[in-house]
């Protein structure tokens, strides 16, 4: 009978790390050196494939709260690079 996944809090710290990151280069957050919001798609997308790929990756190995934080990170993400995009003229 498998265990259930333990929790590790450095997961949700990264997690966290990464959707704060991809605010960034969303132009969510201002960049902290200069104030300015300032828009990378392609940082964004990078960001967004690497929790993708992480998804995939670690299904059924995380904790249900874990596998939840990353759900709702990428279902925020989505959209907003998709609304930069679109801002953007691709």
């Amino acid at each position: 009978m498998p265990t259930a996944p333990e929790a590790d809090p450095r997961f949700n710290e990264f997690i966290i790390l990464q959707a704060q990151n991809a605010g960034l280069f969303l132009g969510q957050i201002p960049n902290p050196h200069s104030g300015e919001k300032q828009i990378n798609l392609r940082a964004a997308r990078s960001v967004i494939d690497s929790l993708e790929m992480l998804a995939a990756k670690t299904h059924g190995n995380l904790t249900a709260s874990e596998a939840k934080l990353l759900a709702t990170a990428l279902d925020n993400l989505r959209p907003l690079y998709q609304a930069a995009l679109a801002s953007a003229g691709h």
